[in-house]
Parts: C-alpha cells; sequence; structure tokens
C-alpha cells in the first residue's frame, strides 16, 4: 500500500459533532439564494432537531452583478459574524455559484481562529474555502450538500449521509461509493480537494496550499467540457501541485459532456501518476452526493470503491 510522504499532508483538527439542539447558522458566501428553497432547507434543518439562524444578508442581491449574494463585504460580514458567534455550532453554506474567493481575503483569520473549531460544511464554490480554512486555520471541513440545494432538499442519500456525519460520524467512517477503480490499487493519506475549476484558480493566491503531495485528492466539476477539464488537469501537472499525491478520487462530472470522452482525459492526464485512481465516486454536483470530509486520515480503495477514515470526521 502506498505510504503518504513524509513531508506530506498532516491530519487536521476536528470540530466537535453536532447533538440535538444544536444552533447553526446558514450562510451565502457565493451566489443569489432562492427563498422558497432556502425555507424548504431550513425546515428540514429543524426536523433534524437543529436550530438554523440565517445570517442578515443571505437573501441580498448585489447591486452590479447578479451572480452575488450581496456584496463582497456584507457577505464576508456574515460569514465572520457567524463563525465568531460562541452560540454557534456549525456554519452551514446555502449555495456556491461564484464569490467566495472574493471575499475569503476580507475576514479576520486571527479571530476566526479566537472562535475555536466549528463545523463547515459546502462544496462548489465553497472549495476556496475548504482549502482557506486548511491553510490558515488547520481545521477539517465537510464537502457535503448544502441547505437550499436540491440534492439536500430531495434526496435521501445526500440527506441521510450528511446527516450521519453530523450526528453520528462512526457510523460513516467508512465511505462506499459504488465507484470502480480507473487504476487500481491502495493509497493512505490526508483528505483534499473540491472543485478541480477552483483548485486550478487557487493557484498562487495568498495562503494557497503548496501541492497536494501525501494527500488522497478527491476532485469533481460540473458545466466544464472535456477540454477544460484537461486543461485544468494540466495546470495541476505542471506546476507540480499533483506531485507526490497518494491516490485520486473523482466524484460527479455533471453536464461536462460525454463521459467516455471525459474519462479518456481522466485516464490520460491522471492515469500517468502511477497512484491509485476510482472514478464516480458519488460526490459534489450529481444526485445523492456523499458527504466527505476533508483534512482526515484515510485509506482510499479504488478497487473497492471505499475510503475509510482514520478516525470519525468530527470528534
Amino acid at each position: 500500500m502506498r505510504q503518504p510522504d513524509a513531508r506530506g499532508t498532516a491530519p487536521l483538527l476536528r470540530p466537535p459533532r453536532l447533538v440535538p439542539g444544536a444552533r447553526v447558522a446558514v450562510v451565502a458566501p457565493s451566489g443569489p439564494i432562492r427563498e422558497e428553497r432556502l425555507a424548504a432547507g431550513l425546515d428540514l434543518l429543524r426536523a433534524w432537531e437543529l436550530e438554523p439562524v440565517v445570517a442578515p444578508h443571505v437573501l441580498d442581491r448585489h447591486p452590479g452583478f447578479p451572480y452575488f449574494a450581496g456584496t463582497d463585504a456584507d457577505r464576508a460580514a456574515d460569514f465572520q459574524a457567524a463563525w465568531c458567534d460562541p452560540r454557534v455550532s456549525a456554519v452551514l453554506c446555502a449555495r456556491g455559484g461564484y464569490g467566495a474567493q472574493r471575499m475569503v481575503d476580507l475576514l479576520d483569520w486571527d479571530a476566526l481562529r479566537a472562535a475555536g473549531p466549528k463545523v463547515l460544511v459546502g462544496y462548489s464554490d465553497i472549495t476556496a474555502l475548504h482549502e482557506a480554512f486548511a491553510a490558515r486555520l488547520g481545521l477539517v471541513t465537510l464537502h457535503g450538500p448544502m441547505v437550499s440545494a436540491l440534492d439536500f432538499l430531495k434526496n435521501p442519500r445526500a440527506q441521510q449521509h450528511l446527516r450521519a456525519t453530523l450526528f453520528d460520524p462512526e457510523s460513516v467512517r467508512t465511505i462506499a461509493s459504488g465507484g470502480t477503480a480507473l487504476v487500481p490499487g491502495r493509497a493512505a493519506g490526508v483528505t483534499l480537494g473540491g472543485c478541480l475549476s477552483l483548485l486550478a484558480t487557487e493557484l498562487g493566491t495568498p495562503g494557497a496550499r503548496s501541492g497536494a503531495r501525501g494527500g488522497l485528492l478527491m476532485i469533481e466539476d460540473i458545466g466544464e467540457e472535456a477540454y477544460r477539464i484537461d486543461r485544468m488537469l494540466t495546470q495541476l501537472l505542471r506546476s507540480g501541485w499533483l506531485d507526490g499525491v497518494a491516490g485520486i478520487a473523482l466524484g460527479s462530472w455533471k453536464e461536462c459532456g460525454p463521459y467516455d470522452l471525459l474519462r479518456a482525459v481522466l485516464s490520460d492526464r491522471l492515469g500517468p501518476l502511477g497512484v491509485p485512481v476510482v472514478e464516480e465516486f458519488g460526490f459534489g454536483h450529481g444526485d445523492g452526493a456523499l458527504t466527505v470530509p476533508f483534512g482526515v486520515g484515510a485509506e482510499l480503495d479504488a478497487d473497492t470503491g471505499t475510503l475509510t477514515l482514520d478516525a470519525p470526521a468530527l470528534a
């Protein structure tokens, strides 16, 4: 079994799990939110015996750029206030879209660190926050369904896996995806990743991760044609960011064109790395997305399509 490089990624600090009655803040770091979906998501959280509180600017619209949920300053202020509220146990993102990169450097990272470890949940554009929390706070985060997303609202598998991860993380120590090996084998390392396009655009930014050495990289994307995915992977390869990666899990590639062509690109770009690669792992933008923790030591078995965590995602 491939072992992580001695200089590689180390396991991060695990936040406490949630308990019934926990207060959770809902924020919108990126794109605009549909009010009716937000209401449905809040009802589901209440059914889980959580107490959701909505940040002040969640339903805002940016006055000049309709693809943002409010201004950069307001989105950052909402996020910071939610995280620094001692009554809040988790910060749940309402949706992705675009915008997290524009507000991440407006956050007071010293204040976030002083507030202590909490649960952060999101995916897609929230990849920028996953990376920032790993690099700046050394904190485990959850790549999982978001409060106003249809998968969270409608899909039982997505709901159940997130709920189990939040409340009973021992029950999901082994994540069985049903995926198959693109490159067979097993690998050990620390989980990281997210949306491929966000990881590529993070290169060279302040506080960005220097590379995936020693890690189990989990990537997915939406709405990207095969040539663009080829370009992003090539950028990561040419920059050396993928040097020493221990293993790779590929999630959903919704609206990314014919899968046969995409699969050929993934095999061509990732196969020569000589590490286990599993495809169709079931996280990301696809239906019934699994919740995957980032920053946890784990073993990836490409042949069985499983990820076994060394410890529960939350303490």
